[in-house]
């Protein structure tokens, strides 16, 4: 069943661990007195934000074109990621925030509650993290591809939170605690923009990667009667693919030869990269007209 379709999706998933997560450290950190436990538990808070967000997203990334747009609304998946992209950038200068005050005002931190807590959480995304890889994966979803990263982040935040609460223990010094929040902001900041980088990409209608490009270029030439193609265009929008080209033929082949090599051409496409679903947009030439169309003529 479509991860797009079914109401248990990867994002419903990554909402509900996160939610538990949320009682589970808030609890334990006020308990505890550590920071960056407390500043785990506002961002697993905003974790459930993004992946209600991303469950919605998903959901309307599928419907159908219509009247008002022709071409769907795949490009949702891209406005969702960018904002996650910034919603990541913003959890790690929150968590650089709480540092500074941690360093300011110091406070004791209960080891034994804050380890308990964290190695809970440590189980639970990285079970996640391991289950959204793989749906991302199977399903060439951008939103299901940032989540994954947004809980990688967190995995990281959270060993560094107990790599940090066991320091504390066994040196004494509560700064470390504070160091170790502004470190992995450091990180979860750097973390976020690939994502903001590839999001905005695919608004722009960023060509599809040059490997692929590549490969169809191949399939292309091996079509006996095509003699000659321009004028290819590429873009992206969600798990679509769009790719747009001229083909040149002879002009004494028939209509029906000619569009009988591009059935066999799309087909090819569709089986050499199936994890995708394609909108092709191929125009018939007779003879090579790139500068024509192009405007340069």
């Amino acid at each position: 069943m479509s991860a797009k379709k079914s109401f248990i999706t990867p994002p419903f998933i990554a909402g509900l661990t996160a939610s538990v997560l949320v009682v589970i450290k808030l609890v334990f950190g006020l308990s505890s007195g550590s920071m960056a436990v407390v500043s785990s538990a506002l961002d697993s808070l905003g974790d459930c934000l993004v992946s209600a967000i991303n469950f919605f997203a998903l959901k309307k990334a599928s419907a159908q074109p219509n009247e008002k747009f022709n071409f769907g609304y795949g490009k949702i998946e891209a406005l969702t990621t960018l904002f996650e992209g910034f919603f990541i950038m913003g959890a790690g200068l929150l968590v650089a925030y709480g540092g500074v005050m941690k360093i300011l005002n110091p406070e004791p931190i209960d080891f034994s509650i804050g380890a308990v807590v964290m190695v809970i959480s440590l189980v639970m995304t990285t079970a996640l993290v391991i289950y959204l890889r793989r749906a991302a994966a199977k399903y060439d979803s951008m939103i299901i591809y940032a989540d994954a990263t947004h809980y990688q982040v967190d995995l990281l935040t959270n060993a560094a939170t107990l790599a940090a609460l066991i320091v504390v223990h066994f040196s004494g010094l509560v700064i470390i605690d504070a160091l170790f929040g502004i470190g992995v902001s450091a990180y979860i900041v750097l973390q976020a923009m690939p994502l903001i980088k590839e999001s905005v990409y695919m608004l722009l209608d960023g060509s599809l990667p040059t490997e692929i490009t590549d490969e169809i270029k191949e399939l292309i030439a091996k079509k006996e009667p095509i003699l000659s193609t321009h004028l290819i265009r590429t873009r992206k929008s969600g798990n679509i693919c769009y790719f747009g080209v001229h083909l040149v033929f002879d002009p004494n082949i028939t209509l029906a030869k000619a569009h009988e090599c591009e059935a066999e051409l799309e087909k090819e496409i569709k089986e050499r990269f199936s994890q995708n679903k394609w909108i092709f947009e191929i125009h018939f030439d007779i003879t090579d007209d790139e500068e024509i169309e192009r405007g340069e003529i």
